[in-house]
């Protein structure tokens, strides 16, 4: 049976005074009235086994990069060369894209390079940028083709991110073209998304076709240093991550099971949600798997009444993680052909909010990855969501070429 021990229990239930636009005001008001009423939360032992401090290359301030260089790959003519003649094999070859891989797009000296960036967002740093694709030489098929091909050598697992096979999502904003209440994922939007991770991913890829006219700042932030921050100074609060919380994102559990699962299945329905801790210790490595929308809805989802809502405890740990990840962040200069990788295991990712205008909008591609050979171990709660998110087949996987809503975030409307 799962542990309710950080439900509210009591009835009615009430939802603290959170929204998915984190207010620091409020977040500084809820610590100060905790605190006062319970002093002795500053002392409360870790969980059995959590680390005083993690000791690591993941572990970093956005203060400690100087120049991008240290985070950036710049391709060179041999290289883009290459991939030139990568996207004549692959399409030599007849096959579906689903097949796209190290094998069938072969890139000789790229491709060493590539691996050895995969190990750096496993055991070092935890991101990189490989920079930068032409975009405006190739079709969008080739485009694509490009990216997951490129891809393949940072993690050749690809995973589900939608219903009916979708591997390959669209970031762009599509407000003007759906009525309100019809998209729930800032995604869709031009508004600021708040530190996160991605449900279901190793790696989180993110492939630049255009940039926002204004804004739009990618920002990534050392989970393992917000942690080091929680256990020092606010162990209660890295208890109360590593104990269940009711999290209504059976949507995107189900989505990425089969079509007859698919058809019966809304935001906060039956089962209205499932219950797990956000924040885990396994095989020396802390891991943080959240999003806050899951918590505070957003616009044409809301978080379902069906579903007991979170406590003051958990509305102060959702803000101590975005305010502390904002705080030790570092804003990337992503540019138009570049793509952005993470390990979304141990490095939170949000964007600043951003204008478009009729010449230049803001579009990328995304995909969720795992590299087989240097995948880190899973704790059982996360085991069934990314079993069937890499569940999918070559044959099974599609790549929608223009921008579509996920099913995972329809509004109910």
């Amino acid at each position: 049976m799962a542990d309710t021990s950080t439900l509210d229990t009591k009835w009615p239930w009430t939802q603290p005074d959170i929204t998915y636009h984190p207010d620091r005001q409020k977040w500084e008001n809820r610590t100060a009235k905790r605190l006062a009423e319970d002093p002795s939360l500053t002392s409360t032992p870790l969980p059995e086994g959590f680390p005083k401090k993690l000791v690591s290359p993941l572990v970093w301030e956005g203060n400690d990069w100087k120049n991008e260089a240290q985070w950036v790959f710049t391709l060179s003519q041999d290289h883009l060369k290459e991939i030139n003649e990568a996207v004549k094999h692959f399409r030599g070859l007849g096959l579906h894209f689903g097949h796209i891989s190290p094998k069938t797009f072969p890139l000789p000296t790229l491709g060493p390079v590539l691996t050895s960036l995969s190990q750096e967002l496993h055991y070092g740093r935890g991101f990189c940028v490989v920079r930068t694709i032409p975009v405006d030489s190739y079709s969008k098929e080739d485009n694509v083709l490009i990216y997951v091909g490129i891809s393949s050598y940072i993690g050749a697992t690809r995973g589900l991110q939608d219903a009916n096979g979708g591997v390959l999502s669209h970031i762009k904003d599509l407000s003007s073209s759906f009525r309100p209440g019809q998209i729930g994922g800032p995604a869709y939007t031009t508004d600021k998304q708040v530190f996160h991770t991605d449900m279901g991913a190793d790696i989180v890829s993110l492939f630049a076709l255009e940039v926002a006219k204004e804004g739009g700042t990618s920002r990534i932030s050392s989970s393992w240093r917000v942690y080091n921050e929680l256990a020092e100074k606010r162990p209660d609060l890295v208890k109360v991550l590593s104990e269940d919380w009711a999290v209504d994102e059976l949507v995107r559990f189900t989505c990425i099971m089969r079509s007859e699962l698919i058809s019966r299945t809304r935001w906060g329905k039956d089962p209205p949600y499932t219950n797990r801790p956000l924040l885990y210790h396994l095989d020396e490595k802390i891991i943080i798997q959240y999003a806050r929308r899951y918590f505070t809805g957003f616009q044409g989802l809301p978080r379902s009444k069906e579903i007991p809502p979170i406590t003051e405890a958990q509305a102060e740990a959702l803000d101590a993680l975005h305010f502390l990840a904002e705080k030790y962040s570092l804003g990337l200069n992503f540019q138009k052909g570049d793509i952005q990788y993470i390990n979304n295991l141990s490095v939170f990712h949000a964007r600043d909010d951003f204008k478009d205008d009729a010449k230049q909008r803001r579009h990328l591609l995304r995909l969720w990855q795992r590299n087989e050979d240097l995948a880190w171990k899973l704790p059982e709660p996360l085991k069934p969501l990314w079993k069937k998110t890499y569940a999918v087949t070559p044959e099974e996987q599609t790549f929608a070429i223009d921008p579509v809503i996920r099913d995972a975030v329809k509004g109910k409307n």
